[in-house]
């Protein structure tokens, strides 16, 4: 079972009061259904169907016809009509059904919107398995004025949804795993957030993990090549007098650069302040290989000229 059915069959058992219902049987209508001399309601959730027939039967007192049939498309599955003939005037005038945009009486506090969007979801909304794809929830729909009008609506929660235009439809998507997680919570399915919140915590903690471990190997293999590139100056300078050019404290870094050849600056500083009981900070290992480098470039540039 997708993650998105897993949603909308937690989302249908929810119990919400007539005021609520209503809004979200505007949403649901709007996005999937078909209507002519009747309403014919699609969805392919089983749960969804049997909580569009109750939210029917308990705000309108309308028993709906429902067939199930086989899909076309390649997994071929089920696909539940609900088919209303009675009150079909009634309906389309108290949900909105002939207007592109819905009278605020809908959404008018906190508690519709959420019923609205929780509808919304049920019909046309669809959102990616944490554990297996990247951060995705998209709803489409039919036209771009009421795409800016649910972007527009989602933004009131700050879930910062944007939407394009695909194909003959419109998407309005939010790719942020923490505002999925939020909308998740609006629509009150808590035992998918958990589940979510879960997926997201580990894969956040994966991350930071292997982007540490590349950070640390990033460091080794810099301090690697600096390294080399230390060693190719003592040798320069070594090759023309041997080391009597530098100073008594750069031969001692120079000797024990050659000695240690991989090892950092810090451990550099900690071997010769052991062994030879002469308190080196990095710092110092620092400027005396810089003057090491300094020297060996003077010796670049005269060769070149």
């Amino acid at each position: 079972m997708s993650f998105t059915s897993i949603v909308k069959n937690e989302v249908s058992k929810l119990v919400s009061d007539k005021v609520e219902n209503i809004s979200e049987l505007s949403a649901i209508l709007r996005n999937s259904s078909n209507i002519n001399d009747n309403i014919k309601i699609t969805t392919e959730n089983a749960s969804v169907a049997r909580h569009i027939f109750s939210l029917l039967k308990e705000t309108y007192g309308i028993i709906a016809k429902i067939t199930v049939r086989r899909g076309y498309n390649y997994n071929k599955k089920y696909i539940y009509i609900l088919e209303i003939n009675h009150k079909i005037k009634f309906i389309i005038e108290s949900l909105n059904l002939d207007r592109d945009i819905p009278n605020e009486y809908l959404i008018s506090d906190d508690k519709t919107t959420r019923a609205y969007l929780k509808g919304l979801f049920l019909a046309c909304g669809s959102i990616n398995d944490p554990k297996k794809s990247r951060y995705h929830l998209e709803f489409f729909v039919n036209s771009e004025t009421y795409a800016k009008y649910i972007s527009n609506l989602l933004n009131q929660f700050s879930l910062k949804s944007k939407y394009l235009k695909r194909d003959n439809k419109y998407m309005i998507y939010i790719k942020e795993a923490e505002k999925i997680g939020d909308f998740l919570r609006i629509i009150n399915a808590i035992n998918a957030l958990f589940y979510y919140e879960d997926i997201r915590i580990y894969r956040d903690h994966k991350n930071m993990t292997n982007r540490l471990n590349n950070c640390e190997q990033a460091n080794v293999d810099k301090a690697i090549s600096s390294a080399m590139d230390q060693l190719k100056d003592i040798e320069l300078i070594e090759s023309i007098s041997g080391l009597e050019l530098l100073s008594e404290k750069e031969q001692i870094v120079a000797i024990y650069r050659q000695k240690y050849k991989e090892s950092t600056l810090q451990e550099l500083s900690e071997i010769i302040s052991l062994e030879t009981g002469i308190n080196i900070t990095k710092s110092g290992i620092y400027h005396r290989l810089k003057k090491i480098k300094d020297l060996a470039n003077k010796i670049r540039n005269k060769k070149s000229d």
